[in-house]
């Protein structure tokens, strides 16, 4: 057994009050668990832009098959109401600079749920860099060396990116922003006059209205942004709420986008619960954080950015998922026609809870993938 250390990477400075900690601001640091076997000479990285992989359940797995395994988080753990990902690929590159220090002749990109989409846009602006500033017009400094490439990536129950799921998660029933309850029954999908079954007519007027309602939402943002920041010695940025975040048909329909999930549920719980929760997806935000992860502006998009990386993809797809679906796996794959390799686990629950053997299939399987790079 590799028991994982302590690691704490130095960052660049980001923007003010990023962070509420003065510490933080001060010395900007981003923290890791690090399960470094014996010999070993290829390296994966576990990430998620706010989630906490330090504690992430391949890390000892993978570690177990002589693989190093580094669970790093970003500097926006637990927080993504100011999250750039402009910013935070700097952050994974860091990450990636520290294994190449240690020795590592080879570094896997694990892109697990959320973290997918991140390590996608990492790899595509490291091969070729783009960016300049962020969608909200600020300007960043990234630059070559902050982005080293890496050889190869996984992707494990992988979301196609924030901006796609707010297109396909935002509750578009809702009436004003600013009245969580308010609700049109002729959108509604907790309406039992609309199904499920979901008519093909109501969805396509559905989908229609989510990414309607959420380029209303960024031209208001857009508009907000110019407003304070008019003002002398005005605001740079401000925070809003998003109500009802959960919203998507799939959820209740079993029907669309068949797979072997449990009808009814969501990753966090019951759909029209977490919907109207306090807390949920994208729920608390920033006009900047709001451009850059959710918009349709955003730059996150998972396979458009796959699209642009060279590297061989390992796509692990968990069909008991009740957040990636069928068809998020065959857009992955398309995007990395002719270099994914996909591997079905069957039963698989979108963190594989409750699943041990399914957890060892899969660390079998990205670790002969990594012996091969």
């Amino acid at each position: 057994m590799v028991t994982p250390e302590l690691v704490t990477i130095d960052v660049r400075a980001g923007a003010a009050m990023e962070s509420q900690s003065g510490l933080a601001m001060l010395r900007p640091r981003i923290w890791g668990a690090f399960a470094r076997p014996a010999g070993s000479k290829v390296a994966a990285i576990v990430i998620h832009p706010t989630s906490n992989f330090m504690g992430h359940y391949l890390i000892g797995a993978l570690a177990e098959r002589g693989v190093a395994m580094l669970g790093l988080n970003t500097r926006y753990l637990g927080n993504d109401a100011v999250l750039v990902l402009e910013r935070a690929i700097q952050d994974l590159g860091a990450g990636v600079k520290w294994l190449r220090q240690q020795g590592f002749e080879r570094i896997l990109l694990l892109g697990n749920s959320g973290g997918g989409a991140l390590v996608s846009f990492y790899q595509a602006q490291a091969e070729a860099l783009t960016i300049e500033d962020t969608p909200a017009g600020d300007p960043i400094d990234l630059l070559p060396e902050d982005l080293p490439p890496a050889d190869a990536i996984s992707l494990n129950a992988a979301h196609l990116g924030r901006s796609r799921l707010m297109d396909t998660w935002l509750d578009p029933a809702l009436i004003e922003e600013s009245d969580a309850l308010g609700s049109d029954p002729a959108l509604d999908m907790f309406n039992p006059e609309n199904g499920p079954a979901y008519s093909a007519e109501f969805m396509m007027r559905y989908r229609a209205a989510q990414k309607a309602r959420n380029a209303r939402i960024e031209i208001w943002a857009r508009q907000r942004l110019r407003q304070i920041r008019a003002a002398h010695d005005g605001p740079r940025d401000m925070a809003f709420i998003i109500h009802r975040t959960l919203a998507d048909p799939r959820c209740l329909d079993p029907a669309l986008d068949p797979n072997d999930r449990i009808p009814g549920t969501t990753v966090w719980g019951p759909p029209r619960a977490q919907n109207y929760a306090a807390n949920s997806m994208g729920r608390y935000t920033s006009l900047t954080g709001y451009l850059s992860q959710w918009s349709q502006s955003s730059r996150g998009d998972g396979p458009a950015n796959l699209a642009h990386t060279s590297v061989p993809v390992l796509l692990l797809e968990h069909t008991a998922d009740a957040s990636v679906f069928p068809s998020d796996n065959d857009t992955w794959a398309s995007a990395a026609a002719g270099r994914a390799e996909r591997h079905v686990l069957r039963g698989g629950n979108h963190y594989l809870a409750g699943q041990p053997h399914l957890v060892q299939e899969a660390a079998d399987r990205i670790a002969a993938f990594s012996q091969r790079l």
